[in-house]
């Protein structure tokens, strides 16, 4: 069960934004990652409870985030209600997506582990819904994955593969790339692997 912290920063200017204290493990259904967020002034910043199933969708998502909160699962593609900060108003919402993301990590994995991709496999398009911080505004993008690098690496706990993602936003063009080892993100535009105390779990 890999255990860590990241640290979150704005890609352009590489302002820091938070520190991502995690743990995740495979499950009987899946997968299941859990973090605690804190602000560079060290206050709580957020949650994020993400649980997929064995085929890599989200059976159960809850975000918290500046006293806004999401939930949200698989169903009928992506179905989510979202609730404001006084608790009196809640909204609903579902879009013929795949799967969720957002600045966390774990939605790395997740997209990750729902496409499956193979170095051979062509650009796999991806329509996810983001919820943007601070406040977990939905909103939907459209992304291709490739996988162009897979390599690994000796350790003192056996053999560590680390796969190498090309990310390109289909609205912009813009490209990046995610190293990912199993389900820990080592590096990523916005996002340092910082501390690490056990192998990342392989979910294949």
């Amino acid at each position: 069960m890999p255990r860590g912290r990241y640290s979150l920063h704005d890609p352009h200017d590489h302002t820091p934004l938070a520190d991502e204290h995690f743990q995740c493990a495979p499950g009987p259904s899946g997968w299941r990652y859990v973090s605690q967020l804190t602000g560079p002034d060290g206050d709580h910043a957020g949650s994020v409870d993400l649980t997929l199933d064995a085929l890599g969708r989200p059976l159960r998502l809850e975000l918290h985030a500046a006293s806004w909160q999401v939930r949200g699962a698989a169903l009928d593609g992506v179905t989510w209600v979202r609730t404001d900060p006084t608790g009196t108003h809640a909204t609903e919402g579902n879009v013929r997506a795949h799967a969720f993301t957002g600045t966390s990590p774990a939605f790395l994995v997740a997209t990750a582990r729902l496409l499956r991709l193979t170095p051979s496999t062509a650009g796999t398009r991806v329509r996810l819904v983001a919820f943007t911080d601070p406040v977990l505004a939905p909103r939907t993008v459209d992304q291709s994955w490739a996988l162009v690098d897979r390599e690994t690496h000796p350790t003192d706990n056996g053999p560590l593969t680390v796969d190498a993602y090309q990310i390109t936003a289909l609205d912009t063009g813009e490209q990046h790339t995610a190293h990912l080892a199993g389900d820990v993100v080592l590096s990523a535009p916005g996002v340092e692997l910082e501390d690490l105390d056990s192998p990342p779990s392989d979910l294949d």
